[in-house]
């Protein structure tokens, strides 16, 4: 199992610690220093069943400096993400080929 963690998010911080209650093994990614790839962020996306938008952080100053009210394409919303991390929505938790996405911290349960 892992986890796309921001240490600076309290949903991201309630989501790491109804993992470490799990007694599961899991991996922490600071998606902040260690944003992932193009590739992986695809990947995620579909364990998701997400479209790039609904993983986007709308209210962030970045997006709405440099991309609200623009006609993005679905490629030019994943490299908008994975230049900028803090555009992605987190916590993150992946299990096997199923990914959620901790908002609330909740849905990780689906996973556990």
């Amino acid at each position: 199992m892992k986890i796309y963690h921001n240490p600076r998010c309290s949903k991201s911080r309630q989501g790491l610690q109804l993992l470490e209650k799990s007694d599961q093994d899991f991996e922490i990614v600071d998606y902040q220093n260690n944003p992932p790839t193009k590739k992986e962020l695809k990947e995620i996306l579909k364990m998701l069943d997400f479209e790039p938008i609904q993983l986007v952080r709308k209210n962030e100053a970045i997006w709405k400096a440099n991309y609200k009210n623009k006609e993005l394409t679905n490629d030019e919303i994943i490299k908008a993400m994975c230049s900028h991390p803090k555009l992605i929505e987190r916590p993150i938790v992946i299990k096997g080929n199923k990914a959620v996405l901790g908002r609330p911290p909740e849905n990780i349960n689906q996973l556990l």
